[in-house]
């Protein structure tokens, strides 16, 4: 057996590091070895413990945890997962975080409903196991096993029946979908920057909480020739744009006409997420068929591997990031298992790939 994937939890408030605790203590591969209310403590702990993953508060009394996350890369390259509240501020500094080198973002948790527990478990397990097996701030893959127990979960058909590619012979605009999760901000900024401002639409799922897709959709705007904004339920694909799935909720891509559509909608984690890309990819697959251009990127796990190799029997061509620009090859690689990917590339010759593709 493995050993179980040791996890340091820093956070000024004693609430929430129980209930953190609590959640993460749900999944067997997981110990929670240690707790800290500061990084002065969590320093010592660090130094105890040799955690495999921190979780880190980023507003704390004594040391900011910004600053903290950059003597940690420095000093101790430990994956680092933000732990954040749902705020403007809040999320700011999370994506801040993540520039210096953090792996993922949660939020805080709180008390709900058993489903909200149960999926904030799913949820927050998942993303420390992803930043266990992340590529570490100095390049280097942690030699934990990458073998995970396979958990019942939920399929695409959960919010859309597979069904044939009705796209229109006659249409001719085509559209690119794209799905990420761990390390996927800093992939999609680079994908999004390289694309010219007349680039084919392209719609988005990043596994990331909810309220920070706005403003990760708002940064990303600042950067890019493309606009760069959080889908709304009826939103065009139009051309020269990019929508980025609201966290927690699904994105399908729809068609009236010759017009390709976006549909926001709540349901149930498909493969053991809300946004899903299998949801995304499903829906392409059946109103987009060979008029779409499919991109899997760097996060663990398979989600969005059914839906690709939909995308490619309805006749999309789909690309794959390279192991070795990735984060996390998770994703990527069981999308290659399953026979949907045509082609396999580093991340910085996505962009130039899909627009020679959408000529």
């Amino acid at each position: 057996m493995p050993r179980k994937i040791r996890v340091l939890i820093v956070d000024d408030s004693a609430t929430v590091r129980q209930a953190l605790k609590a959640l993460l203590e749900t999944d067997p591969e997981i110990e929670v070895t240690g707790t800290a209310p500061d990084p002065y403590v969590a320093t010592q702990r660090i130094a105890e413990q040799e955690p495999d993953v921190i979780t880190l508060d980023v507003e704390m009394p004594r040391m900011d945890g910004l600053t903290f996350l950059e003597k940690i890369m420095a000093q101790h390259p430990i994956p680092v997962v933000i732990c954040s509240s749902l705020t403007e501020r809040g999320s700011e500094t999370a994506f801040a975080a993540l520039e210096k080198g953090a792996v993922e973002i949660i939020t805080k948790p709180k008390m709900g409903t058993k489903q909200f527990f149960d999926e904030s478990a799913v949820h927050i397990c998942d993303v420390v196991k992803s930043a266990a097996r992340a590529k570490r701030h100095d390049g280097v893959r942690p030699p934990v096993a990458k073998t995970l127990s396979v958990q019942p979960k939920l399929t695409a058909d959960a919010m859309l029946e597979k069904g044939s590619s009705r796209a229109m012979i006659e249409t001719t605009e085509r559209i690119v979908a794209v799905g990420a999760s761990t390390g996927g901000t800093e992939a999609l900024r680079i994908f999004l920057e390289a694309l010219p401002a007349d680039a084919p639409g392209t719609v988005i799922v990043q596994h990331m909480p909810e309220k920070f897709t706005a403003q990760f959709a708002a940064r990303l705007n600042g950067l890019c020739k493309v606009t760069v904004k959080e889908a709304v339920n009826g939103d065009s694909v139009l051309r020269g744009q990019a929508l980025i799935a609201p966290g927690n909720r699904h994105l399908l891509v729809k068609r009236s006409g010759a017009r390709y559509y976006v549909e926001i909608k709540d349901g149930p984690l498909v493969s053991r997420h809300r946004p899903s890309v299998d949801v995304l990819f499903r829906s392409t697959a059946r109103y987009a068929g060979r008029n779409a251009v499919g991109v899997i990127m760097t996060g663990m796990g398979d989600d969005g591997a059914k839906g690709m190799r939909e995308m490619k029997d309805a006749g999309a061509y789909n690309i794959a990031q390279d192991e070795e620009s990735c984060v996390v090859f998770g994703m990527p690689a069981e999308a290659i298992k399953n026979g949907g990917v045509d082609r396999v590339i580093p991340l910085e010759q996505i962009a130039p790939e899909v627009v020679r593709l959408c000529r």
